[in-house]
């Protein structure tokens, strides 16, 4: 677990995240490296650094219907989906060109109803796919005509809130582990997401268009997630324990409220670092939801750089498409 600020505020990077023991039980669960340093801290960095031509162009995805109480009632046409891409694919392509790793980015827009995504591979979950485990578990409680039980709720708090790698674990294996999360994410619309084996749910491979999917079944209408359901997790999601906020929450307004989850993983086959965060963030008085993965950072602080970097400009992009 890690520790820092609170939700709902303009994110600064935590000026120390855990110590190697606590770094090493948050990750465990997600497959990390046996070796990490002394202290894993967050610092202002000059930016992440990586080559030119990292990061391809991704697909649009046309949204019907209300997104939030400020949606559109009917989705836009073509041509603003499009113009949206182009906008993100302007303003991320100097990103690409400062950062140690890859990215993808996907934003959907929820008073228009476009959306869009910028680089198409897929990635490591790591900590993000709680939000999988738990629309995974609400999914097979409404199946069952049940609430959670009160030890499925003290689970999923710990797990949203804090990150905590014990409570994923239990209850990855009520879900049934990664054929359970494989088949409720199918029902909520994702298609290239695939649940990590051998009970590593942190290797969990998803997109960011994928991501994306799986924030409008959370905050969207049309959900296959029920309104308590979708309730239940987002107040969660805006709950998230100090020092772990960071990501997305820096393309927000200064207490916009923020809900979000992060995920950050250093690969021991590597030794670099996956570093995800997905979540609804208000910019400009506009909301948008963003998904933003990574990996291969030379670590977790230029990760952390990267993922609010590429935020930024995202949400940036969009607002200047109302301009």
């Amino acid at each position: 677990m890690d520790r820092g600020r609170g939700p709902g505020r303009r994110a600064r990077r935590p000026a120390v995240i855990a110590t190697v023991t606590a770094l090493a039980a948050t990750l465990l669960g997600c497959g990390a490296a046996t070796s990490t340093p002394a202290k894993a801290q967050l610092r202002p960095s000059a930016g992440p650094r990586c080559a030119a031509g990292d990061i391809q162009g991704g697909g649009v995805e046309r949204v019907t219907g209300a997104v939030t109480p400020e949606a559109a009632s009917a989705a836009p046409p073509a041509a603003s989906a499009r113009t949206l891409r182009t906008a993100l694919t302007h303003a991320l392509a100097p990103v690409t060109r400062d950062c140690d790793g890859e990215f993808a980015v996907a934003l959907l827009d929820t008073r228009s109803g476009a959306s869009a995504s910028y680089g198409n591979r897929a990635y490591d979950t790591a900590s993000i796919v709680k939000v999988g485990i738990l629309a995974s578990l609400l999914l097979k409680a409404q199946d069952e005509r049940r609430g959670l039980t009160a030890k499925e709720r003290d689970a999923a708090t710990v797990m949203i809130e804090h990150s905590d790698n014990k409570a994923a674990t239990a209850l990855w294996n009520v879900i049934g582990g990664a054929d359970g999360l494989d088949a409720a994410q199918h029902r909520l619309g994702l298609t290239r997401t695939h649940g990590g084996r051998a009970g590593l749910w942190g290797l969990t491979r998803t997109t960011a268009a994928d991501q994306l999917k799986l924030l409008r079944a959370v905050f969207g209408d049309g959900s296959a997630l029920n309104a308590d359901s979708q309730a239940y997790i987002r107040k969660l999601m805006g709950r998230i324990a100090s020092g772990q906020d960071w990501g997305v929450s820096a393309a927000a307004d200064a207490g916009a409220g923020t809900r979000l989850k992060n995920g950050w993983l250093p690969r021991s086959t590597t030794g670099l670092w996956d570093v995800n965060s997905i979540g609804q963030v208000t910019a400009s008085g506009h909301t948008y939801l963003v998904a933003v993965l990574s990996d291969g950072s030379k670590n977790m602080n230029t990760g952390v750089a990267l993922v609010e970097q590429a935020a930024r400009a995202a949400v940036g992009a969009a607002n200047g498409l109302r301009a």
